[in-house]
């Protein structure tokens, strides 16, 4: 059945609009992402593997093909200047594609090409030296950070990969006790690797054994080739974890950012969060359908924890902005393509 289903894939990715793709090598992506990648996905985008790019060498969309479909991953990475430019000459020339995880910004150009706009989420992003951890709303991050020192744990960040066969043991035993097992979800995630990728960020904690109990991986945001933040790229725990284990490291790493001038940090994307209406022409429909989705028990049961996810970050009280999906036919079939390409089903 999966040869079949190869086949069937590689016979539907043929009969889709043929797109000028642009062999971009790794380092000519993560060059373009210093340069523009100012969003979270934008690093995700230069390192994930099977994403096509569509380019003229200034700056690239990413994108993935399932089911005859194309879909864009994420705003241009290009000089913001550039992005109206690049979405309208890949809209002609991918035959409409979907748009997934776009910016406001992405949206309103969208919208004026006769795009329906629907909300996909809410990222939520933390304005360093503004926002930090002190009064009554964050008391309860601060008892985790409090917690976890008292009882023998210790923080420390890990920037030289010095710790990866305790990385990898420890993603083996975080994916035991997962929803869906077999598989990581991609596109919209990337697959973990445990060794750090170029500029990304890891910190860790280890118990009062000295074994290690979590790690908290960053990409980076760049503008005109400077790091300005960070954005939550992966998460690993023991399954018997304390749960102020990830609460108390991710407030470690924050003011560690904040500490060396950071500007910013993101913490992803919260899928399907406050889908409310957009503000532009949307489809009903699909709003209705996510909003059903987020509130399904069965969903957060047996494929993705929505509600978990949304309620950890909230914990840290940052700004929640809107995330965007756009598309010309919101089919059935296409929605199909894109819960395939993130490996939702």
């Amino acid at each position: 059945m999966p040869s079949l289903r190869k086949h069937i894939d590689r016979f539907l990715e043929g009969a889709a609009p043929k797109v000028p793709r642009r062999e971009l090598t790794h380092l000519e992506r993560l060059a373009l992402v210093r340069r523009h990648g100012d969003f979270s996905l934008a690093y995700s985008t230069a390192v994930q593997q099977k994403l096509s790019y569509f380019s003229d060498g200034d700056g690239y969309i990413a994108f993935g093909s399932k089911m005859k479909h194309h879909f864009a991953l994420g705003d241009p990475v290009v000089d913001p200047s550039e992005r109206p430019g690049y979405i309208k000459r890949f809209v002609e020339a991918a035959g409409g594609p979907w748009f997934v995880q776009v910016s406001a910004a992405t949206a309103k150009v969208l919208a004026g090409l006769g795009y329906q706009v629907n909300r996909l989420g809410v990222d939520t992003r933390l304005q360093l030296p503004a926002h930090d951890f002190s009064g009554k709303r964050n008391e309860t991050v601060r008892y985790s950070e409090r917690w976890l020192a008292k009882k023998g744990f210790t923080f420390a960040e890990d920037r030289k990969n010095m710790l990866l066969d305790e990385v990898s043991r420890l993603s083996e035993n975080w994916r035991g006790e997962r929803i869906v097992k077999r598989w990581e979800m991609g596109f919209l995630n990337r697959p973990f690797a445990d060794h750090l990728g170029a500029d990304m960020r890891r910190f860790v904690l280890h118990g009062p054994d000295g074994a290690l109990v979590a790690i908290l991986d960053f990409d980076p945001l760049f503008s005109d080739g400077k790091v300005i933040g960070y954005t939550t790229a992966f998460k690993r725990k023991h399954v018997d974890a304390t749960p102020h284990a990830e609460i108390g490291l991710t407030k470690f790493a924050v003011d560690r950012f904040r500490e060396e001038g950071i500007s910013v940090v993101t913490l992803g994307l919260s899928p399907l969060l406050d889908v409310e209406p957009s503000g532009f022409a949307e489809s009903s429909f699909w709003r209705g359908a996510f909003q059903r989705a987020y509130e399904s028990p069965w969903v957060n049961r047996s494929r993705f924890n929505l509600q978990g996810q949304a309620a950890f970050k909230r914990r840290f009280h940052g700004l929640e902005e809107p995330t965007y999906i756009a598309f010309r036919k919101g089919t059935l079939m296409e929605m199909l393509g894109l819960l395939r390409l993130i490996k939702a089903i």
